[in-house]
């Protein structure tokens, strides 16, 4: 609360920001229909066509992989591949090269908790690549900690990295497309642990960051639409990777898929999908939402 006048006075004559939306005339939001004389194979794959090239961070993981596959086979021409330790994928990398030996693919380690990292790899990204069309952020980590024993540096770092990191690069690309004059699409990874209390294994701090990316996704998706950047949510179930393995996690990945209507994990190509539909033509009017991509698991 304002402790004296000039305080008080601050606050009760302020000027709010305030956004400014698109319009229908905005050419950086116009639809983009299909040309009348594309054949009927031509303008399926119109639809999801995707277009220019892509960020993609935490490239090195499972699921950035098979993401970059996806764009590349929908069109993409170009890859820019975060991770903090991007050699980890280089047999991955290299065979991505061999099957699309036309795109331009680069990879470069990015801590998405670094500033100065990210627009230093903005800047190689554009001398590589040129225009930025997509960022779509994977990078992330999870822990399950029982909150009463959980460090304040864990909570910290699992939001420094899944939320502020997913801001911090989005930001950057944002500013990217207002200077290239373009529009965009972002694409956060938030979970279905934004929508409800995992069992049985706990992990607040991962639940809360990935809530906040729906909000954060939300609150982007109306304050950027006048520069045409569109950002989206995908919010992935159990997904059938490393980070879902072992001995020591039989009994929750019982528990996972006794509780899934499909009564099993999910493949991580089955992400991509709903990912092209973000990144292309097809979800050029999808804004601010969220696909969940679960089998099932929130219907209860």
């Amino acid at each position: 609360m304002p402790d004296n006048a000039e305080d008080r006075a601050s606050l009760v004559n302020r000027q709010l920001p305030e956004m400014t939306l698109s319009t229908a005339d905005n050419p950086l939001t116009a639809p983009r229909p299909p040309p009348e004389n594309l054949a009927t194979t031509q303008r399926a794959q119109y639809r999801f066509e995707v277009k220019g090239n892509a960020i993609i961070t935490g490239g090195a993981g499972t699921l950035a992989l098979e993401a970059a596959a996806a764009l590349l086979e929908h069109g993409a021409t170009g890859l820019a591949l975060w991770d903090m330790n991007p050699d980890n994928a280089f047999e991955s990398v290299k065979a991505l090269h061999i099957r699309f030996p036309h795109a331009r693919i680069i990879t470069e380690a990015v801590d998405v908790r670094d500033e100065n990292a990210i627009a230093s790899a903005i800047e190689s990204a554009v001398t590589v690549l040129g225009n930025i069309d997509m960022l779509c952020c994977f990078a992330g980590v999870v822990g399950c900690t029982h909150a009463m024993e959980m460090p304040a540096d864990e909570w910290r770092r699992t939001h420094d990295i899944n939320l502020t990191g997913s801001f911090l690069c989005a930001q950057a690309v944002a500013r990217q497309l207002r200077k290239q004059g373009t529009s965009g699409s972002i694409v956060f990874t938030a979970s279905i642990s934004a929508h409800h209390t995992n069992y049985p294994q706990p992990q607040s701090a991962y639940n809360s960051s990935k809530t906040a990316l729906l909000s954060l996704s939300k609150s982007l998706a109306a304050e950027w639409s006048s520069f045409g950047i569109r950002v989206n949510c995908l919010s992935p179930g159990y997904m059938d990777t490393i980070l879902n393995d072992g001995d020591g996690l039989i009994r929750a990945r019982k528990s996972w898929n006794d509780r899934n209507p499909m009564g099993r994990m999910g493949h991580p190509w089955e992400l991509t999908g709903p990912l092209v539909l973000l990144c292309s033509n097809a979800g050029r009017y999808i804004n601010g939402t969220d696909i969940i991509v679960d089998g099932g698991a929130m219907v209860f």
